[in-house]
């Protein structure tokens, strides 16, 4: 049953969201700007969070930092406004409004067949990127944490299959979700997964920015299980709202290492220097406002284990 807490709630983000669709779209932007510099201003907890993140890659000072902080906290909540909005946007809008490079890294292997798995951090707007795949002919399987409330879960469920994004709930489902996206892969398909932060606690360790981090092996693993291609990927912002689109940049893809011993460990490192790259080109896009670096996690975080590397 409901509780009235999830009805309230949801209620709460229901009506948010019509208001938000409601808005001219200049003014939408404008008012998700301003909640963005409020919230650097006071130095909210995921303002402190993100910072301390940021600091790995920005190592100009503390005027620098903030900078940088407050153009991501904009970039973050510019992704909030467009992830209201973006249900009504015209299929042209939203091919339109992509650039990528090195896009044939992506097609070449799903034009002969073979499964692509793409691994990217959380920049810019993945559904914007989800919605341009599905609508120029590859529809996206993806997983995503489950929501609270239930209804509000489902909502985003709901507005990110008309994008042709399948996703599975990562929890609360007698779904096998990688077997589910095995098959996807097996027939020739694009999975798309967020892979710079551990979810599971069984991450596996690598270098991130010369500090110990753990990132999911779930990318890798899918990979090797399908004989897909691991294709890492970084988005980043281009242009100013409403007027904005996104720039898709498809790294190398990961080669399979030669040696069997530690072979997922391996290629999810080289995921993360992939990330590397990209973010610290857009580090205002980056959007990792939860603690992801071993040094910042509680002392009873269970990300702190030492883990056998798969």
């Amino acid at each position: 049953m409901t509780s009235l807490r999830d009805r309230r709630q949801l209620w709460m983000y229901s009506t948010g969201w019509a208001i938000v669709r409601a808005m001219p779209e200049r003014a939408a932007y404008a008012a998700f700007r301003t909640i963005a510099d409020v919230a650097w201003r006071r130095r909210a907890p995921s303002v402190q969070r993100l910072e301390r993140n940021l600091a790995r890659i920005v190592h100009g000072g503390e005027e620098e930092l903030r900078t940088v902080s407050k153009a991501a906290a904009r970039s973050y909540m510019r992704y909030w406004c467009d992830a209201f909005r973006i249900g009504d946007w015209s299929h042209e809008r939203i091919t339109g409004r992509v650039r990528t490079v090195h896009e044939e890294r992506m097609r070449e292997p799903l034009a002969n067949g073979q499964g692509v798995v793409i691994a990217l951090p959380h920049m810019a707007n993945f559904d914007h990127a989800g919605g341009w795949a599905g609508l120029t002919g590859t529809p996206v399987a993806s997983v995503a944490e489950r929501l609270k409330p239930e209804g509000l879960f489902q909502k985003f469920l709901d507005y990110r299959a008309q994008l042709g994004i399948t996703i599975y709930p990562l929890t609360g489902s007698d779904v096998n979700v990688m077997a589910k996206l095995a098959e996807h892969l097996q027939g020739g398909g694009l999975v798309c997964l967020p892979a710079e932060r551990d979810l599971s606690q069984r991450g596996v360790p690598v270098k991130f920015f010369g500090e110990e981090a753990r990132m999911p092996p779930g990318p890798a693993m899918l990979a090797l299980r399908t004989g897909s291609v691991l294709l890492p990927l970084t988005l980043s912002y281009e242009g100013r709202e409403p007027n904005h689109g996104i720039v898709l940049h498809f790294h190398e893809p990961v080669e399979v290492p030669h040696e069997r011993a530690n072979r997922i460990t391996t290629m999810t490192q080289r995921v993360a220097e992939a990330f590397e790259e990209g973010i610290g080109r857009h580090p205002e896009d980056w959007h990792m406002t939860q603690r992801l670096f071993l040094a910042d996690l509680k002392p009873d975080d269970p990300r702190r284990n030492e883990l056998v590397a798969p």
